[in-house]
């Protein structure tokens, strides 16, 4: 019994070991050495630069928090976009909680001048709480604000954002959306008061 029980245990160990190497540190290595060649951008997290010095990404919200910008949904990672602290609220839609957590985001953007039926993702978190974009809705609810603020014509301000809405992948994939950190670098390059 032992010799049959050391003699079945020591292919175990090996295999173990053999995995352990194989799947902890093999093929992560060689993922992230494909990932770096083929879609490098991607791998270093769709940074964004300007100047040189890098301020966002493409692929994680961050938020704006002057009028002269269009404001990102609300944020449940953390103190708001903090990526160590990714999560939703995992609030329901008949969830008290969420209620009272959402009135006074939909005060303030009434406030703001947003009229009409309020764009679910203004006053909501993600289901990451990271969310880069916006609905094609929620952006154009801020034109007004951002055109004033900025003493701009709200039909430039309105273009801009038609031409930052990004469709479905393949027309099916996905729904339209607005990067809200493109969507205020374009709003710089074309200016409007400080």
């Amino acid at each position: 019994m032992g010799k049959d029980f050391t003699t079945a245990l020591r292919p175990a160990i090996v295999m173990t070991i053999l995995f352990a190497l194989l799947l902890g540190i093999v093929y992560p290595l060689a993922m992230t050495g494909i990932g770096q060649a083929l879609f490098p951008r991607a791998a270093n997290g769709s940074l964004v630069e300007a100047s040189g010095k890098v301020i966002g990404s493409t692929v994680v919200g961050q938020a704006f928090t002057s009028e002269r910008y269009f404001q990102t949904r609300p944020s449940a990672a953390g103190k708001g976009y903090d990526g160590l602290s990714s999560s939703g609220s995992n609030l329901g839609p008949a969830s008290q909680a969420l209620f009272d957590r959402v009135k006074p985001d939909v005060a303030k953007r009434r406030a703001e001048g947003v009229t009409g039926a309020m764009p679910a993702d203004l006053v909501t978190a993600s289901a990451s709480g990271l969310d880069p974009d916006l609905s094609p809705a929620s952006a154009r609810a801020q034109v007004a604000r951002v055109a004033q603020v900025r003493k701009m014509s709200p039909a430039v301000v309105a273009r801009l954002v038609e031409d930052q809405v990004a469709h479905p992948l393949l027309g099916v994939i996905g729904e339209d959306r607005v990067n809200v950190l493109a969507l205020n670098r374009a709003l710089d390059r074309v200016g409007g008061a400080r």
